[in-house]
C-alpha cells in the first residue's frame, strides 16, 4: 500500500502552491511599418515585416531549391 498524507492540505495551502499559474494578457507593440499592433518577436500579420524587413510576402526568396 502507497503512503497516504497523514492530514488534509488546505485550501490555503493549494492556493499558494498554484497562485503563480496565472494566466497573463499577450503584450502588443507597433509595427514600424504599417503602425498596426502586433507582438514582440514576430513578424507583423498585417504588412509581413519584421526587423525592418519584408519575412512573409509572395515576393520574398526562401533560399530553398524548388529543383
Amino acid at each position: 500500500m502507497p503512503p497516504l498524507p497523514k492530514k488534509k492540505q488546505t485550501k490555503y495551502r493549494k492556493g499558494g502552491r498554484a497562485a503563480h499559474m496565472s494566466l497573463t494578457k499577450p503584450s502588443y507593440g507597433m509595427c514600424s511599418n504599417c503602425n498596426e499592433p502586433k507582438q514582440p518577436h514576430r513578424a507583423c500579420p498585417s504588412c509581413g515585416f519584421y526587423n525592418g524587413r519584408q519575412v512573409i510576402g509572395d515576393d520574398v526568396e526562401t533560399g530553398l531549391d524548388s529543383a
